[in-house]
């Protein structure tokens, strides 16, 4: 065998070498990389608190450079915080007070059909009628959670928060009174009481509005009363124009009557021929 003859057998051979040898190599470190991973998921399985914190550790750093990527904070359960529903979920009657609502006071839809079913849930349990209520949050607030009067009025029922700040210490305080189901909540129980003690809807609605030791409330009660009316129509399926909205009311709440109704003690229904009729059911 002449010498090139050699050599190229050697340089055959060496080849041959490293690529045996490589092949083992990568074949021993897949080996033992699989064994780590098999060591590591079988110590995730039995050490729970772990695996737990292995996750939680992976996710931060996941969402760490999606917030990168995307220049935003990444919360999921924001829309946990949003008063919103979807107004096709809602059954017909109620889907057409939204969308009525929602285009008179220029509102999104979604956000008023959500106080839209809260407003007939708690109606059902106050009993009072829900157009009722829409109707003092439309007169009040014209559906801006975010609403304050020259008096301190707040919210979208425009409850004064520092005379009725008993009611909101139950939702975590007064701040609450800007949370929308929250005032709507605590404004029902207002004007549930107003009506209680003043023995009628008309002299209620004049407590709310916090004239009730005035001779005039300013056409409060009728706009309330006008605006029920034409609520009321849209919830059975009437075609209903759409009329100017109102504003919010510059006159504060009275203080509680000094001598109360009685817990026991029914509320006088109001008559037919009045206008209280389309209004209130009844209140316990």
């Amino acid at each position: 065998m002449t010498a090139l003859g050699r050599t190229a057998q050697g340089l055959r051979t060496f080849a041959s070498d490293v690529a045996s040898g490589f092949f083992e190599i990568t074949h021993n470190s897949f080996a033992l990389v699989g064994l780590a991973t098999v060591f590591c998921m079988v110590t995730l399985v039995a050490r729970d608190d772990l695996r737990k914190e292995g996750e939680t550790r992976l996710m931060g750093w996941l969402q760490a450079r999606q917030e990168a990527v995307v220049g935003l904070p990444i919360e999921l359960d924001a829309i946990d915080r949003a008063t919103a529903a979807n107004p096709h979920d809602l059954p017909k009657q109620q889907a057409a007070v939204a969308y009525w609502l929602s285009k008179k006071y220029r509102v999104a839809p979604e956000p008023v059909s959500a106080l839209v079913a809260e407003a007939y849930e708690i109606g059902a349990r106050a009993k009072l009628d829900p157009t009722l209520i829409l109707a003092v949050m439309a007169v009040e607030s014209g559906f801006n959670p975010f609403a304050q009067s020259p008096v301190g009025a707040q919210g979208l029922m425009q409850v004064m928060t520092g005379i009725h700040k008993d009611k909101y210490d139950n939702f975590g305080g007064k701040h609450a009174a800007f949370d929308p189901v929250t005032n709507l909540r605590v404004g029902v129980k207002v004007l549930q009481e107003c009506i209680q003690r003043a023995g009628s809807l008309h002299a209620g609605l004049k407590f709310y509005v916090g004239a009730a030791n005035q001779a005039d409330d300013g056409g409060y009660a009728e706009k309330v009363m006008a605006e029920h009316g034409r609520l009321l129509m849209v919830a059975t399926g009437r075609a209903v124009p759409l009329a100017a909205p109102t504003v919010i009311r510059t006159v504060a709440p009275a203080a509680p009557l000094a001598m109360p109704l009685p817990e026991s003690a029914p509320l006088p229904m109001p008559s037919p021929a009045a206008e209280d009729k389309i209004a209130v059911l009844s209140v316990s």
